[in-house]
């Protein structure tokens, strides 16, 4: 790992004070997490990342979802000496690929990922900044044990209680460094 041990409470500190609240973005009622300010901080970023790639022990993948999981899956794949996986939207990644649907409160999404990239018993760290509904989270999960790998942790940043996605994750060890009601 990188050699930072912060104690959890600092880096959920770090999270506290450096992620920006933004009301009614994208849309009216959503209240925005902004990670730009703690991506910014070289200490506190270094932090996170720490306390993240302690969520799963050994793991040969890590798991970035799009978009703002791949920011904090690549540093937590370097310090786990882990390849990383990008989890991207659909269309964005070149064939062949494989794609998981998920409902949406209005509408449904895709996600896809090369499953070259994810060999068959592969122990993977799912990452992503928020973990709100757990749609993304649950079709990833679901994407990666069809190419054969076992989701060992999935680590957030953040988790909103009150959406509960982490009902959606049920048999999973799901962590997050902050949780909000």
């Amino acid at each position: 790992m990188s050699g930072r041990t912060p104690e959890p409470a600092l880096a959920a500190q770090r999270v506290d004070e450096l992620v920006r609240l933004v009301p009614d973005y994208p849309e009216p009622g959503v209240l925005f997490r902004d990670i730009t300010p703690l991506l910014a901080d070289a200490d506190a970023l270094a932090d996170v990342v720490a306390a993240m790639a302690r969520a799963a022990g050994p793991v040969d993948l890590v798991a970035g979802m799009e978009a703002r999981g791949f920011l904090l899956a690549a540093p937590i794949a370097v310090a786990l000496g882990a390849g990383l996986v990008p989890v991207r939207k659909a269309g964005k990644l070149p064939g062949p690929v494989l794609a998981e649907s998920y409902a949406l409160e209005y509408g449904s999404a895709t996600v896809e990922i090369h499953p070259a990239t994810v060999r068959a018993g592969a122990r993977v760290l799912v990452v992503d900044d928020v973990l709100a509904t757990g749609g993304t989270a649950a079709a990833t999960v679901r994407l990666l044990e069809r190419c054969g790998a076992s989701v060992v942790a999935l680590s957030f940043l953040v988790e909103i209680e009150a959406l509960g996605g982490r009902g959606r994750l049920e048999g999973h060890d799901v962590s997050a460094i902050v949780t909000v009601p």
